[in-house]
């Protein structure tokens, strides 16, 4: 795109970004159900040992926050998926998303978080846009008391029930919705935008 930074086609996302950027890192499928188990110490070391900076952990779920001066988004991610392959022999896919992208995810959120249960109160983060079949798919499986809305790149849902149960929660795998994706709770997304905000 000339005169501009290349993005993600239908997505605010770019591909490019300025240097010395916060980023939130979110590891998918990661000491779930004994599986994929990655210790977070570990994980922090091998984030210092990738030379990206502050790296603090949040959870056992997979999440981190730190600083890097690389300016490629993507080859920002194939360094830390190819770490952790060679660090623990698992394949790991992450997503990323910078402390300023983080603050207007949370700002976009069309279920109103006061009204709501946060450890219900879902946001899935996407690596790339879901299609028209995985967004019907997804809204195909939700029960009366479910809520849904597409946001640009994350999914927003509400599970005011048994969300173990959820066919719908089931259905948050790439397989079923089309791209890579992983979701946190609204407790953990704005816990770990107020770690982003104290890193910088």
């Amino acid at each position: 795109m000339a005169g501009g930074t290349p993005a993600v086609p239908g997505r605010r996302y770019h591909a490019q970004m300025r240097a010395d950027q916060t980023y939130i890192c979110f590891l998918r499928g990661v000491n779930v159900g004994g599986n994929k188990m990655l210790k977070m110490a570990e994980l922090k070391a091998l984030f210092d040992s990738l030379k990206l900076r502050d790296a603090k952990t949040y959870l056992q779920s997979g999440n981190v926050v730190f600083r890097s001066d690389e300016p490629d988004r993507t080859a920002l991610i194939r360094r830390i998926e190819e770490g952790i392959r060679k660090k623990s022999g698992m394949e790991v896919k992450v997503i990323l998303r910078t402390m300023d992208e983080l603050r207007k995810v949370i700002a976009a959120n069309p279920l109103a978080p006061d009204n709501r249960n946060p450890s219900a109160l879902l946001v899935a983060f996407l690596a790339s846009p879901i299609a028209e079949k995985g967004k019907a798919t997804l809204t195909s499986l939700k029960i009366g008391s479910e809520e849904i809305e597409f946001g640009e790149g994350e999914i927003y849902m509400y599970f005011p029930e048994n969300m173990a149960r959820s066919k719908l929660a089931a259905a948050l795998t790439e397989k079923k919705v089309g791209v890579n994706v992983t979701a946190r709770n609204w407790n953990t997304v704005n816990a770990l935008l107020k770690m982003a905000e104290e890193l910088s």
